[in-house]
């Protein structure tokens, strides 16, 4: 028996074969060809269909694994539109005579070289997502299938790490496991694997190799082990492992329906985090009391242009409805950073997490907070909906907000326009500022949400996109509690309450510290729910 390490990052634990996901482009070569346009015209005919293929694969990511975790092939439609790209391979097989795929394959390593040498983090990123998208045009190109898996029933799949299109195109009914050799936390592997509840281990290392294929293996997602020919006492282990962690899941379903109160009568609401409408299926499924943080930048994500007012009120207005008379927060728009629309046309920046971003960008440009304010409150009519600013330093940008509010409400009142006129405002507490001056601004607000991952950032100097500075981002840091609980006693004594939406408010370890701050709301992943309330109702 050989074991593997690396990081879980789903838990679960599983036994079956290895099977490595093939890929099917082998060699490009370079071929001199005589009639260039028409490499040209078989390069644009191969690009029009990979954004096609990325349309569908859009939809039935949505449906899989949500709005949010989907966007991504929305940007991969944009990055196989983007000219520069374009250009440099129309202009390669023009000037070189070359066929289609040479020129492919060389700008494509061209462009993630570029992104992989840049020192933002986010940036480097994107260097798979060139990769990813040229595959897939050179897999139209040469005729060969993009990849997969070839199994008759289930099998642990093992990469050196999945691209977010070969991890949505797999069939789930034959994925038992994720081993990937690298990846973080954060990769689209992790992420999607937690949002499709698959275990997953990543950051194996190169012991993960493909001469492993066709070994039997035990996979570990809660501790990140993988056992290689599992002996009869480690099988044995595992098993017994398996089956509490089903009888887990099962005894959970006891508190579907329930309150989230402890033993002795402390109550506290516990609320789901959502991308879009797309994810009400997973909040009501796993009984959440309520959305805590509506991200509403995926209207701006998935749009080619600024998303009117009608499109912005009927998503908001089913989320609305769908949860029937309790609180839906929705937060406004939140782009900047890592989250970019080409349409905004947000020059570039050296530190752009604290830069041009969130309600910086609504109060320079009113008219673009104004058209959200207005699809807000309009779909206030149809059910308890609470408006959530994001980013606040100061009493100053409160006061230019809850004007332009008063203004849009004055608005929809002369046109006779239904809306709640007492709609809830509040505010993300997400930056040291807006925790220090927490006591003035309780008292223009109705309730506070405090943003761990941002307020981490902020106060730790530590970019959260940042690999190579995670070990300096500790969200237990005594900075960090003593900035929450400072808050929620300036929330209390101004009569408001006060949540957590980051995520901090799903880590256990903090369950019984965040109860005796007299946190009032946690808002969670969907899965993260009814696990969160069977540990408080035991408390």
């Amino acid at each position: 028996m050989t074991k593997l390490n690396g990081k879980g990052v789903c838990g679960g634990v599983v036994f079956g074969k290895i099977q490595f996901y093939r890929r099917g482009a082998g060699p490009i070569e370079r071929v001199p060809v005589d009639d260039p346009e028409a490499e040209v015209k078989r390069f644009e005919a191969a690009r029009g269909k990979a954004v096609a293929e990325l349309a569908v694969l859009y939809t039935k990511a949505s449906k899989e694994v949500g709005e949010e975790n989907s966007l991504l092939f929305q940007i991969h439609q944009m990055m196989l539109e983007d000219l520069d790209y374009c250009d440099a391979i129309t202009g390669q097989i023009r000037e070189e005579k070359v066929n289609a795929e040479y020129a492919v394959n060389e700008t494509a390593q061209k462009f993630a070289d570029m992104f992989a040498s840049m020192d933002d983090e986010y940036m480097r990123g994107r260097a798979a997502d060139v990769r990813d998208v040229s595959r897939r045009v050179l897999s139209i190109l040469t005729g060969v299938p993009a990849g997969g898996i070839e199994s008759d029933g289930p099998v642990i799949v093992a990469a050196d790490d999945l691209a977010p299109s070969e991890t949505v195109q797999l069939d789930k009914s034959k994925v038992l496991a994720f081993v990937t050799a690298g990846g973080s936390a954060s990769s689209h592997t992790a992420i999607l694997a937690r949002t499709m509840g698959i275990p997953a281990v990543i950051g194996v290392g190169g012991a993960l190799t493909e001469e492993l294929d066709g070994r039997e293996a035990a996979v570990d997602g809660f501790t990140g082990e993988v056992y290689l020919d599992p002996d009869e006492d480690t099988r044995g282990h595992l098993q017994v492992k398996a089956r509490k962690d089903a009888e887990y899941r099962q005894l959970l379903s006891q508190y579907r329906g329930k309150e989230t109160r402890t033993k002795d009568g402390q109550q506290l609401l516990l609320y789901a985090n959502i991308g879009s409408p797309d994810d009400m299926e997973a909040v009501l499924n796993n009984d959440a009391e309520g959305v805590g943080l509506f991200r509403s930048e995926f209207l701006y994500l998935e749009s080619e242009d600024y998303p009117t007012e009608e499109r912005q009120f009927q998503a908001y207005k089913e989320v609305a409805e769908k949860m029937e008379g309790r609180r839906v927060v929705i937060r406004t728009l939140d782009i900047g950073a890592d989250k970019q629309a080409a349409y905004f046309r947000l020059p570039p920046e050296d530190n752009p997490a604290m830069g041009m971003r969130a309600i910086r960008i609504c109060l320079t440009r009113p008219e673009i907070f104004k058209t959200q304010l207005r699809a807000l409150y309009r779909a206030s009519a149809y059910g308890k909906i609470a408006i959530m600013f994001p980013l606040i330093t100061s009493v100053r940008e409160l006061r230019e907000i809850r004007k332009l509010a008063a203004d849009v409400r004055a608005e929809l009142s002369v046109k006779n326009i239904p809306f709640n006129p007492d709609t809830e405002l509040g505010i993300m507490i997400e930056t040291p500022a807006a925790a220090v001056i927490s006591d003035q601004l309780a008292k223009m607000v109705d309730f506070f949400s405090v943003g761990t991952n941002d307020l981490t950032q902020y106060t730790l100097a530590a970019d959260r996109q940042n690999e190579s500075v995670a070990e300096f981002a500790d969200p237990h840091h005594e900075a960090i509690l003593r900035l929450i609980e400072y808050s929620a006693k300036s929330a209390h004594e101004a009569g408001i309450w006060i949540g957590i939406c980051g995520e901090l408010a799903a880590d256990q370890e903090l369950t019984r510290t965040f109860l005796q701050m007299g946190i009032d709301e946690l808002s969670v992943s969907p899965p993260a729910v009814l696990p969160l309330r069977a540990r408080i109702c035991q408390m």
